[in-house]
């Protein structure tokens, strides 16, 4: 559960996509109503067909004092082209978010629909941030050392060039220095060997650019033995294959929950076991669990943007939420943080 805002921050608007995501829009108003309860200091602004929002709120009781519907006649499919989609669709859900966030209305926008149509619309709409060329997602990944460790890109651009790996190093360095409070984050790229001669093109070049790079802790390159062990705070990918090791982590994370529990069924004296462990375990399964986290940052845009799993639950919105409401709330009343030198940056995660 992610922590509540107070009433001693500033009140910050956000909007949800209510279309988005393979249980939407019941899953999406349900978690969003959720929130609603959890922070009475947050507006929250359901974004899309009105009568299919109002038929699943009819079904939840009271309605929040601060949660409201937008009115958003188009959706996008996962399957549609994203730039085209944003394009043509101006009354989607994700474009009527997006530009409720652009015109000020609101302070962040999340979906858990189509991830290249929210990368489109954040682009096109809000913008990257100026010295961005390439946004990315900033997912926190479990480590052994108990920190979770920020990967980026986890799958807004597939094809990187060395220039692009950089800025995300920056972006990723500045985000872990914002929200971590680390005054100088371990970065570290992602490759299938140490030493700087492995690895592909793409790797190898951003490797010696990274050398170089004033105002990075980069500690050269990394496996994901070491990502998991904790020992970087920041490691940087492209998007496809940052998406491949999310999407790897899960299924990894499924299966050793599975076996264990068809091991645990095989007898009585494992089943004791088991419930003497359970909340051990429980503690296990939420840490590899998306829903606790709720949703991971685009970075490099102007605005706070939350993109959530596609099969989003109603706990993993309302979680998103409140990842949302959080970095508005800091984003509106955040400083320069003295001990990072990326201001530029920091302001462009902020903002």
């Amino acid at each position: 559960m992610q922590d509540q805002v107070t009433s001693e921050t500033k009140r910050v608007a956000v909007a949800v996509d209510a279309m988005g995501g393979d249980l939407a829009p019941q899953a999406i108003v349900t978690g969003a109503v959720s929130a609603a309860r959890l922070l009475p200091d947050v507006d929250i602004v359901l974004v899309g067909i009105e009568s299919a929002i109002q038929a699943c709120l009819a079904t939840l009781g009271v309605q929040p004092g601060n949660l409201r519907v937008q009115h958003a006649s188009q959706t996008i499919d996962m399957c549609e082209p994203p730039v085209a989609a944003i394009r043509q669709k101006r009354d989607s859900s994700i474009s009527v978010g997006m530009r409720s966030v652009r015109d000020g209305q609101t302070q962040a926008f999340i979906s858990a629909g189509s991830s290249g149509a929210v990368m489109a619309g954040a682009t096109l709409i809000l913008k990257p941030q100026t010295g961005v060329d390439r946004p990315a997602i900033a997912t926190p990944f479990p480590t052994r050392s108990g920190k979770r460790a920020i990967l980026l890109d986890a799958g807004a651009t597939a094809d990187c060039k060395p220039a692009h790996l950089v800025q995300f190093a920056r972006l990723g360095s500045a985000y872990a220095c914002a929200v971590g409070d680390l005054p100088c984050p371990r970065v570290g790229l992602l490759s299938i060997g140490e030493e700087p001669s492995k690895g592909d093109e793409l790797t190898k070049e951003t490797h010696q650019l990274l050398l170089t790079t004033q105002g990075i802790n980069f500690v050269g390159n990394v496996e994901p033995k070491e990502l998991v062990r904790g020992e970087v705070d920041v490691v940087v990918c492209d998007g496809f294959v940052g998406n491949l090791m999310l999407k790897a982590g899960e299924g990894i994370g499924e299966l050793i929950m599975g076996l264990l529990k068809d091991e645990i069924a095989k007898s009585w004296v494992f089943r004791l076991a088991a419930a003497l462990l359970r909340p051990a375990i429980y503690r296990v399964k939420a840490c590899m669990d998306y829903a606790e986290y709720g949703g991971a940052l685009l970075l490099g845009v102007n605005g706070v943007v939350v993109i959530s799993h596609g099969r989003s639950s109603a706990q993993a919105i309302e979680n998103a939420i409140c990842l949302a409401a959080r970095a508005a709330q800091r984003s509106a009343t955040s400083s320069p943080v003295s001990h990072c030198d990326e201001r530029e940056l920091l302001d462009s995660i902020s903002h």
